[in-house]
């Protein structure tokens, strides 16, 4: 696995994050929920940009973070 295949999923803006949907190993596409993140008050769903695998998730529910904190990370795979 190269480093440059992984891609990094961050937060848009700090919050709470209120579930995880994905786990090490899973397969995701592009659109896929990864992460609820409740921001001002609002539902955010963070979609993967990528399609790929899962590679390590760096959150867990409850917890709170800042604005571009990573929240995923996914080895991209060509489609």
């Amino acid at each position: 696995m190269s480093p440059e295949g992984l891609r990094k999923v961050e937060a848009p803006l700090a919050g709470t994050i209120l579930s995880v949907r994905v786990k090490e190993g899973d397969r995701v596409k592009v659109g896929d929920v990864l992460v609820t993140l409740e921001a001002l008050k609002l539902e955010n769903e963070i979609a993967s940009p990528y399609c790929g695998v899962v590679r390590s998730v760096n959150v867990k529910a409850g917890e709170s973070v800042q604005a571009g904190a990573i929240l995923v990370t996914v080895e991209e795979l060509a489609s």
